[in-house]
């Protein structure tokens, strides 16, 4: 059976419909080969056999009585640890919470649920999501299963890895610093973070336990080995929460085009201030030359302004969200920092944007509303703009304490471990829809995602965009060994 390890959910639904498969059968599938390759990755953290088998036994009973339980009927699947479920332990890879156990489903749990879907077990996340890799004091850390000397990414990294190696069909993560999107570029899958504000973030931590406050930038979305499952777990997932739900509904656009060639294109692959290692261009633009020889038209072009600015921008507003959860004794150090430290070093930036005061965090706000309407004026001319994921393909582990003192190396040069934000900020800080599909590999054999953003509220159309890509360029490939 192990040819359902990649098969895509939509395929598996309709086996199961067909009765052709049982849910049953495929629960222990994937228990079978989480059994059997996650000691290599350390993707999948925390199990429920028991609860997903007597699920699954509820969705076949279902099933022969001619019930349909909805989209997701029978399909095991599972979420990232920052997501709480009622009577599973939630820990979001922070000691503080190492027996934490819910006695609510977050809203995403519900819908998943509610939909027919079956809860395997929870995957790995730095400390409070706090990463671009994927390591932490209670589970350790995540390996690429393309090269487990290297990140998986974060803090959708045992997300994206239990994906990659087929011990899941289907993922829920959540992006506020390419938190979806740079896991899923590293490992060789999809993910795609919505529209800021579509899908209710309630029950994630963070924040605290309880809180019923959504925080700025932050997004909860979907991955998948298939771009057609991302619009699958898109439609169960998005809408208001239940009590704006008397009020309004949720209906996305449909994607502007269903062609190659009926897509306006840009492309913006490189800038001098977040110069993208060579590796990773040259994949880019091979990808870009292949879109162009399928008949697609693409204009190198961009928004009105300049990387920078807008990369500025974001860290602000970004850093002011990340420092507002520290302890008080470590805002105090920050604040010292913020004062005397060397402006030049990423620690003094993080602590001034940290220490924000509330009108400094007004007009950065002011400043993003600005930059979108510049993107909405750019989307005028274009339906999806094409950009790097990272300036970088997966990185060896690095652990060291302080993250804005960590170092990467982009074409021979030292770049600032911040820098791995900055394309990605260009959808988060304007709330843009956007998508990471790979699109091949380094000659080190590194897979390379491309971000395709979309315009606000229009999500499908960098979905669709992606499964065009992904159609062209032949898809998913397994790392080798799984």
């Amino acid at each position: 059976m192990d040819d359902l390890s990649f098969l895509s959910a939509r395929e598996l639904t309709r086996r199961i419909k067909r009765r052709t498969l049982s849910s049953l059968e495929l629960v222990d599938h994937f228990l079978a080969r989480i059994e059997r390759h996650n000691e290599a990755v350390n993707a999948v953290v925390t199990l429920d056999a028991e609860g997903a088998r007597a699920s699954a036994r509820r969705a076949d009973e279902a099933a022969a009585r001619g019930a349909w339980l909805g989209p997701l009927h029978g399909i095991p699947l599972t979420i990232k640890d920052s997501f709480e479920v009622a009577g599973m332990r939630t820990t979001c890879g922070a000691s503080v919470f190492r027996d934490h156990v819910p006695k609510q489903d977050a809203i995403v749990v519900q819908r998943l649920r509610a939909a027919g879907a079956i809860l395997l077990g929870k995957t790995n996340t730095p400390a409070f999501c706090g990463d671009a890799q994927t390591f932490n004091a209670i589970f350790g850390t995540t390996h690429n299963p393309w090269d487990v000397t290297r990140t998986c990414g974060g803090s959708s990294g045992g997300s994206a890895a239990a994906l990659a190696t087929g011990l899941t069909p289907l993922e829920v993560g959540s992006d506020i610093a390419g938190s979806i999107r740079c896991p899923a570029s590293f490992c060789g899958v999809l993910g795609h973070k919505p529209t800021y504000g579509i899908i209710p973030g309630r029950g994630h931590i963070p924040g605290a336990p309880g809180s019923r406050s959504e925080f700025d930038l932050g997004v909860m979305g979907p991955l998948a080995r298939h771009a057609d499952d991302l619009s699958l777990l898109l439609d169960v997932l998005a809408g208001p929460p239940p009590e704006q739900a008397s009020a309004y509904r949720l209906q996305l656009p449909a994607a502007r085009s269903h062609s190659l060639r009926g897509y306006r294109v840009a492309a913006f692959l490189d800038d001098p201030s977040f110069a993208v290692d060579e590796t990773v261009l040259r994949c880019l633009e091979r990808a870009v030359s292949a879109l162009r020889e399928a008949g697609a038209t693409v204009h190198e072009a961009k928004p009105e302004f300049a990387m920078a600015e807008a990369v500025a921008v974001y860290r602000q507003l970004l850093d002011s969200v990340m420092g507002s959860g520290l302890p008080a004794k470590v805002r105090e150090v920050l604040k010292q920092q913020a004062e005397t430290g060397d402006p030049s070093s990423p620690l003094t930036s993080f602590a001034r944007n940290a220490h924000l005061s509330h009108r400094e965090w007004l007009k950065a706000h002011e400043q993003r509303e600005q930059l979108r309407v510049r993107w909405a004026r750019f989307f005028e001319d274009y339906d999806v703009l094409l950009t790097p994921v990272t300036i970088v393909p997966a990185f060896a582990h690095d652990h060291s304490p302080l993250q804005p003192l960590r170092k990467l190396q982009v074409n021979g040069r030292e770049r600032h471990y911040d820098d791995l934000f900055a394309w990605v900020s260009l959808a988060s800080n304007a709330y843009l829809p956007a998508t990471s599909v790979p699109v091949g590999l380094t000659p080190g054999g590194l897979p390379v995602g491309m971000q395709v953003i979309g315009p606000y509220l229009e999500d499908r159309t960098p979905i669709d965009f992606a499964a065009r890509v992904q159609e062209l360029l032949g898809g998913f490939q397994a790392p080798p060994g799984y």
